[in-house]
């Protein structure tokens, strides 16, 4: 059975869990600059510690053990060490050209870890999520407020990006293919297009996992989309599931993961912040306080995934574990077939909509050239001559 067929039967049996926070975990380590550098990058020219996507070269054990205290906790699906590691975001520590070998690297690790724990309970399989992070970089947004038409980065290089580190994810052993933190809609159609185009060249087809951020009490992604916008712009990749995480812990999520889960025709994932950070950049949210936010998303039926971002940790995933085995999985709900379009807000045209008008409107009172050749009905010709205005 292939691992979307497994995955999709055990989703519609119980609410799957993804693991929690790696960041969290590595910070728990107090590394050093020599630990981020080991024996390898010993004299590497700029400074690497904070680069944790290269620990699972230079730390393979640390990350295997944060592993696997995740399977011993509950996880079913493991995120490898690899937010950060496309090409672009490698660029700060000018290791690009270690990409590859970091994204294969962590798929293998992973992948080991799930293995191991899969040989011990064959009834619970587990599974490995490629990470394809958002990179730090915007292709919708200007990064300088004095030139709004710039940019820092293509959409042809974003793909190239995600291509390199989605064929090294594969090749290492996901099983499927996590795209998160999504804040910018235009990176994560680069990113799905460079997935897509891996699948068709390697003959193969993995799950892929969307999963946004929404930035604020605004309700909306970085880039500016409600979460229905969001999900209109991406529902044609035809992901095993949607989903939120980051940026907000579970209280102020709910509404948006209520949200989603109305909307979605597929499966729906969350891994919620432990709280909002406090003044020194902490997350108090405690186990046993996410464990009951998670308790009542279950009962309402918005959740299919359930796992920890930011903050979290073992411990908050073994509660969400307990607080979700015996609760019954979001079902999928029979959504009417109709032309689902998106720019910042949503447009749903069903059978029931009234006139729509598209495209813009014009004034034939404006200009006696114009009104003539709409009159004559020379549309190709008037067009031409309104944009050239």
């Amino acid at each position: 059975m292939s691992s979307m067929e497994t995955l999709k039967k055990l989703l519609a049996e119980r609410i799957l869990i993804i693991d929690g926070g790696m960041g969290t975990m590595i910070q728990g380590y107090k590394l050093e600059e020599q630990d981020y550098r080991g024996e390898r990058f010993a004299d590497w020219h700029s400074d690497l510690k904070g680069n944790n996507d290269l620990l699972v070269l230079t730390q393979p054990q640390l990350i295997k053990d944060i592993h696997a205290e995740y399977l011993e906790a509950g996880a079913d699906i493991l995120e490898t060490n690899t937010f950060n590691a496309t090409t672009i975001a490698m660029a700060d520590y000018d290791m690009e050209s270690l990409s590859e070998e970091i994204n294969f690297a962590a798929a293998k690790l992973a992948r080991e870890a799930a293995d191991e724990w899969t040989a011990k309970n064959p009834e619970k399989p587990r599974f490995v999520a490629g990470v394809l992070g958002p990179t730090n970089r915007t292709c919708s947004i200007s990064p300088d407020v004095n030139d709004p038409g710039y940019r820092n980065v293509t959409f042809d290089e974003l793909v190239t990006a995600y291509s390199e580190s989605t064929r090294a994810l594969i090749k290492g052993g996901a099983d499927l293919i996590l795209i998160e933190t999504i804040f910018d809609t235009l990176n994560a159609k680069a990113c799905a297009f460079a997935v897509d185009s891996v699948f068709e060249e390697l003959g193969i087809a993995l799950p892929v996992m969307i999963s946004g951020t929404i930035t604020d009490a605004s309700g909306r992604t970085l880039s500016g989309q409600t979460t229905e916008a969001f999900y209109n712009s991406l529902r044609h990749v035809k992901p095993i599931s949607f989903g939120l995480n980051c940026a907000l812990g579970p209280d102020e999520l709910r509404p948006y993961v209520e949200e989603l889960s109305r909307i979605s025709e597929t499966f729906v994932s969350a891994h919620p912040n432990a709280g909002l950070p406090n003044a020194f950049g902490e997350y108090d949210l405690s186990p046993e306080d996410m464990a009951e936010h998670v308790k009542e998303w279950a009962e309402s039926g918005f959740l299919n995934l359930i796992g920890g971002c930011c903050g979290t940790t073992p411990e908050h995933i073994r509660h969400m574990y307990d607080v979700t085995k015996t609760v019954a999985p979001r079902a999928l709900p029979d959504i009417n077939v109709a032309c689902r379009l998106s720019g910042l807000e949503p447009l749903t045209i069903e059978k029931e909509t009234l006139f729509i008008n598209v495209g813009e409107r014009t004034n034939v009172t404006g200009s006696a050239r114009f009104k003539r050749l709409i009159k004559e009905e020379l549309y190709d010709e008037a067009w031409k001559w309104r944009v050239n205005k």
